[in-house]
């Protein structure tokens, strides 16, 4: 009896392996896979910043048209300095009152000095506060009315010392508003126009950005300049037409005027004549 013949590996091929070795890895890749619908943690957020929006200073106020004045170029404007006599304890402007600081202010006028006494047509406005120089510490938004002008007054704190940051003149009429940390200035010139001047801290002062003469409509009656009322006319009585007019001929022809021809009644119809039938 013949030995049996011993049994012959089979060769692999070697695309059947590099087939296998994908498989292989695409499971542990499927296996590895968090769950679609899982948390996952992405890092730290980018912080939103809101949208910057205007906000009213003083705005129980009315606005009336009066011309408006131009003020300095902050170029030509010496450095500001720190009011003299007066300090902050706690750096906080919210706890000084507002007339102290006017009062220590040596660039205010003979006129605002009257104004500071209650004078007649005088006004200090109540302080405002707002954020405007990027530090996250509110300045003072103030303003002196006086019988011909308005002066804008802002102050900031350095250390504990106040710091006069912008002087702006202004009429009776203006408006302001804060939009985000820019100062803006309204004034209306026209009927239908009014000047915006937009001040930005410039590390040193508010200084003046832009002014532009923007188009705003008619303003409201009790400013004075309500829109132009139409002259009354005395209306043109209008006479009725005749309802027959006779035409008129021209010069020349005849003027007699045709008679109208009578109109013929119109023939009715006569019922047919009934005769009694005769007796038998």
């Amino acid at each position: 009896m013949a030995p049996p013949t011993p049994l012959r590996r089979r060769a692999v091929p070697l695309a059947a392996v590099a087939v296998l070795a994908v498989l292989i890895a695409l499971a542990a890749l499927a296996l590895d896979r968090s769950d679609p619908g899982g948390l996952r943690d992405n890092g730290p957020l980018k912080p939103v910043t809101p949208t910057a929006v205007a906000e009213p200073l003083w705005p129980a106020l009315a606005a009336s048209p009066p011309p408006t004045t131009p003020t300095a170029s902050s170029a030509t404007q010496a450095p500001p300095q720190p009011l003299p006599d007066l300090t902050v304890p706690g750096h906080d402007l919210t706890t000084v009152d507002v007339r102290s600081v006017l009062t220590k202010d040596p660039a205010l006028s003979a006129e605002e000095h009257r104004a500071l006494d209650s004078c007649a047509g005088c006004e200090v406005r109540a302080p405002e506060f707002r954020e405007l120089t990027g530090d996250g510490r509110r300045s003072l938004i103030t303003a002196v009315a006086t019988p011909g002008l308005v002066v804008v007054h802002v102050y900031t704190l350095a250390d504990d010392r106040v710091l006069p940051i912008l002087r702006a003149e202004v009429r009776s009429g203006f408006s302001a508003a804060t939009v985000g940390s820019d100062l803006w200035l309204y004034e209306p010139t026209t009927v239908f126009t009014r000047t915006s001047s937009h001040y930005q801290w410039d590390g040193v002062r508010l200084a003046l950005k832009e002014r532009r003469v923007d188009g705003t409509g008619l303003l409201p009656d009790d400013a004075g300049t309500g829109p132009p009322t139409a002259t009354p006319t005395t209306p043109t009585p209008i006479t009725p037409a005749p309802a027959n007019p006779v035409p008129k001929l021209p010069p020349g022809e005849g003027a007699a005027v045709p008679s109208p021809r009578p109109v013929r009644p119109t023939p009715q119809a006569s019922a047919p004549a009934v005769f009694p039938e005769a007796k038998r």
